[in-house]
């Protein structure tokens, strides 16, 4: 939601993610979700996909209306299948589930929302510390963009450790300092 003059508005945006590598890909908003709008962020995401060699085998989503048969195409052009799911199955989202989640607590819970850029701003930065900072346990707790390369093992005592933090404090990781 943003503030307005008129009071609160609802803003929009997709959130989709690689289940393989964990990374997540987040849509700009809009006050005003259309068929096309959802097209259009569907060819984004494909062409992010592209972008960063991930394979897209499955696309898994819900029924609402506001995905039109070109979302659907976008995906099956590029030999992916469309699953939808059926109604009332939150298990079968279990994942994107869990990233909405961390991003309502971990990120907008913390911001009063005041126009569409700022809060494509706040998402971009929460994806970006999601991708590379945000530990996975289904990755052997490395970030989705890390590659899988066991870091050198150290000793606590002998090292500092610094704290990363993002959005005026709100995401937080700590490293080893260099």
């Amino acid at each position: 939601k943003k503030w307005t003059t008129r009071g609160l508005v609802d803003l929009y945006f997709l959130v989709f993610i690689h289940i393989g590598t964990r990374r997540i890909w987040v849509s700009p908003c809009t006050a005003h979700p259309t068929a096309d709008w959802t097209s259009q962020q569907a060819r984004n995401f494909a062409m992010y996909v592209d972008e960063h060699n991930l394979p897209c085998k499955t696309v898994m989503r819900d029924n609402d209306k506001k995905y039109p048969k070109t979302f659907d195409e976008v995906f099956t052009s590029s030999t992916c299948r469309i699953k939808r799911n059926v109604p009332e199955s939150p298990n079968l989202q279990a994942h994107i589930e869990r990233v909405i989640q961390t991003l309502k607590h971990e990120v907008l819970n913390g911001f009063c929302v005041v126009s569409e850029r700022h809060l494509d701003h706040i998402l971009r930065r929460a994806a970006d510390w999601y991708n590379h900072s945000r530990c996975h346990s289904a990755r052997g707790n490395l970030p989705p963009v890390r590659d899988s390369d066991d870091p050198p093992v150290v000793d606590l005592k002998q090292v500092k450790i610094v704290c990363d933090s993002e959005l005026g404090g709100h995401l937080k990781s700590y490293r080893a300092a260099a």
